[in-house]
């Protein structure tokens, strides 16, 4: 028996990396699954889960950042599931630029997605988990911008910060209604968006970037995707009950030394 049979979930960002990983690790853990991502690859993924797991899986085409997309895909997923339990918001961007020359137009794909989007997200699922009288919401913001930040980062780390303002605040807005909101800060993952980074920062050899952010990483390596999923089960789940409003950092020890020497 899986600790999330039962369980019916809406994960976003769900055609790959982190959304990938963290549905893949629902999918073990017996969770039924909308999968919600702008991305058509999402329906390979679906596949791929219900061919590994047996999972129970519909599907939403759905853009983050548009109120109506969020809503329909809302209605589609409570349509195949009967309700929804949890809501991973975890769709996200990060384009690397320095501050004086980054674009309104990059400044507002950040908001737009990472605050927008988890905002439209949860305005859309909120109101179906008031109506069953329970609910877990999972947030990925991440240890840039709240614990720490690197040059270039001022835009997504203004939007991953604010997602911590935002856990907080709806936690205690409605943990007398039994829903309850946590936030992952996660620090490198090996997915599509920190190899994007990695070629942003060395565009001829970006496997060079990515070995040197897993050095600066006291146990040595990114993280998995399916690692943040164990997370967001527990975090999604019933183990978790008594925790809300509360930030989780996965970062394999990342904003743990006082310097890089020696690292």
């Amino acid at each position: 028996m899986g600790k999330l049979d039962g369980k019916k979930a809406f994960i976003t960002g769900a055609a790959m990396g982190l959304g990938e990983g963290i549905a893949t690790a629902y999918a073990a853990h017996g969770a039924e699954l909308c999968l919600a991502d702008i991305n058509p690859r999402v329906d390979e993924v679906a596949e791929r889960l219900r061919s590994e797991y047996g999972a129970r899986i519909v599907t939403a085409h759905m853009d983050v950042s548009a109120p109506g997309s969020c809503a329909s895909a809302a209605q589609a997923a409570i349509g195949g599931l009967g309700r929804i339990d949890i809501l991973c918001a975890i769709a996200g961007v990060c384009k690397l630029c320095d501050f004086l020359s980054m674009s309104d137009e990059d400044r507002d794909f950040h908001i737009d997605v990472n605050i927008k989007g988890v905002w439209n997200t949860v305005k859309s699922i909120l109101p179906d988990m008031l109506k069953n009288g329970k609910g877990s919401i999972v947030v990925m913001s991440s240890v840039t911008g709240d614990i720490v930040a690197d040059p270039g980062e001022t835009a997504y780390a203004l939007s991953k910060a604010a997602l911590v303002g935002f856990t907080k605040a709806l936690a205690v807005e409605y943990a007398d209604r039994n829903i309850r909101c946590n936030a992952m800060q996660l620090g490198y993952a090996r997915t599509p968006m920190a190899e994007a980074i990695a070629k942003q920062s060395n565009p001829s050899d970006p496997e060079a970037a990515l070995a040197e952010m897993a050095k600066a990483i006291p146990m040595g390596r990114l993280a998995k995707p399916v690692e943040v999923g164990e997370l967001a089960a527990f975090l999604g789940g019933d183990e978790s009950s008594y925790i809300t409003g509360s930030q989780f950092v996965i970062d394999g020890g990342s904003t743990l030394p006082e310097s890089v020497m020696g690292v």
